[in-house]
């Protein structure tokens, strides 16, 4: 009976405190639906404020790896923000640059850190060839803002603005999001993050954000088919393996990872090496008693869901999606035949009807060519059966010539009689597990990785490095000596020169 009437007694407490927080909303400025406003100039001596290492009574910066957080300026008690929509160029793995939409150069595109109780103003500016509006993905805010095209507000026009304003009395992994629906699947994502006033317990020594999105890009082009459902670029924070950067934990530090997906598949995100709770979703924070334990959490689209583990366990451990499909870069049709497979002439590209036999292709019977297994994807374009080519095995000379591309020493590991195995070739008929960067992707986070790392790392897989106290500081200490420009770990090097990180 005393649980059932604290519960009741909790429940009447935060109803009271929302219908306050609602009550003090409707008392701000009103905007009509569809009404568009005039971007509104910032005072001269606004000066933008960067993230802040965290101090005592203050919330613990979110870092967001490859990405980094939007600037702000203050008007009077309000948080203003500057958003652009816009076109960019994200390099996703060294040599492969894609041409996507986003926001204030990047894509995703940085991450906004408020505070419950903050007012909190977004002027956003479109700078795209179309249309646009911005959703503020599991708001609980005023219908003017909510950034519906045609329901709440008009569509913000080419070189148009809108201004979003809200009183934040959420507290959770909440993100923002064009509402027209290829703009979304052409990369146009960003987390907002709202910190409780008082700090979630037990506290969190390090806090990560990781968005999840996925392109369909054929090998020729730098063009995302939004309209496809089938992709071969998986990334995290806009980064494929072995480009995305890694987790950086001190061992005994409890670590905190939120994951956001926005895009056409779900994704089961799986660690290494630890055991987590799963405690907070797109929703907010999941009362302790809710929390549940695993190493593999299944992030929907649309979904945001937080976990949190104490890090004990020393280690290079792998953070990735849990579908083989998801591990891999470039899964497009190949051209030609396979020139590693049984008799030596397995194609690719076939189409999944035609590799089961169905009879569709020329001729229209399933003893003919066009019929039979195959390897690869396709990707919305016609079969390569058919195609010519001259490629053959490539040589250890060929493999040779291609700078940066070594395979750390591995050789292949192939049978002798390989060719007679049901389901040969696999993995092995690239001859290696994958091809090593690790001069392409240096950078301080992968001090003290195994030589050949990065050919074994492709897709949606990254890290959390587990450092022992020492190599945690040799670290941290090339990451602070790089000195890069709006790094996204400065909130966390700046704690570690006070000691607290």
């Amino acid at each position: 009976m005393s649980n059932r009437r604290s519960f009741l007694q909790r429940a009447f407490s935060v109803g009271a405190g929302l219908l306050g927080a609602r009550t003090l909303a409707a008392q701000q400025m009103q905007m009509s639906p569809g009404m568009s406003m005039p971007m509104r100039s910032q005072p001269a001596n606004h000066a933008a404020v960067k993230a802040r290492p965290v101090k005592s009574g203050s919330y613990l910066p979110v870092i967001t790896p490859d990405v980094g957080d939007l600037e702000y300026t203050m008007d009077g008690r309000t948080k203003v923000f500057h958003l652009r929509a816009e076109v960019v160029k994200q390099t996703i793995l060294p040599g492969r640059t894609l041409d996507l939409w986003g926001f204030n150069g990047s894509s995703p595109g940085p991450t906004i850190q408020v505070t419950e109780g903050d007012h909190v103003r977004v002027l956003f500016e479109n700078h795209l060839p179309e249309a646009t509006s911005m959703h503020w993905h599991g708001f609980e805010d005023r219908i003017p803002f909510d950034g519906m095209p045609g329901i709440s507000q008009s569509l913000v026009p080419p070189g148009g603005s809108f201004v979003y304003e809200f009183d934040i009395h959420q507290t959770g992994t909440y993100f923002y999001h064009s509402h027209m629906a290829m703009q979304e699947m052409a990369g146009m994502l960003g987390g907002f993050i709202m910190h409780p006033k008082t700090p979630y317990q037990p506290h969190c020594d390090k806090d990560f954000l990781i968005h999840l999105q996925e392109y369909a890009v054929l090998p020729n082009s730098t063009i995302p088919n939004t309209m496809n459902m089938e992709f071969n670029w998986l990334v995290l924070n806009g980064k494929s393996g072995p480009a995305t950067t890694p987790l950086i934990v001190r061992q005994g530090d409890r670590v905190r990872i939120r994951f956001v997906n926005l895009g056409m598949d779900h994704h089961p995100m799986h660690l290494h090496g630890n055991t987590f709770y799963t405690t907070g979703t797109e929703g907010g924070r999941i009362p302790e008693a809710g929390w549940w334990p695993g190493n593999t959490v299944l992030v929907g689209v649309a979904q945001a869901r937080d976990v949190e583990f104490v890090a004990t366990n020393p280690g290079d451990w792998m953070l990735h999606c849990h579908l083989p499909h998801h591990m891999m870069n470039q899964m497009s049709s190949n051209v030609g035949r396979m020139t590693r497979s049984v008799m030596g002439h397995q194609p690719a590209g076939v189409d999944m009807e035609s590799g089961m036999g169905m009879m569709q292709g020329t001729p229209g019977a399933p003893m003919g060519d066009d019929y039979g297994t195959s390897l690869g994807r396709g990707l919305g374009f016609g079969s390569t059966n058919d195609m010519q080519t001259s490629n053959g095995a490539m040589t250890a000379k060929a493999m040779q010539a291609m700078p940066g591309m070594s395979m750390g020493g591995a050789t292949p590991e192939i049978a002798a009689d390989a060719n007679s195995v049901p389901n040969f070739p696999q993995d092995a008929f690239m001859e290696s597990p994958g091809m090593a960067m690790d001069a392409m992707v240096e950078r301080p986070e992968n001090y003290g990785l195994r030589p050949g790392w990065s050919g074994f790392m492709m897709g949606m897989m990254n890290f959390v490095r587990v450092l022992s106290p020492d190599t945690y500081a040799e670290v941290i200490g090339r990451m602070r000596e790089a000195k890069r420009v709006n790094d996204p770990y400065a909130p966390m090097l700046g704690a570690a020169t006070e000691g607290r990180a």
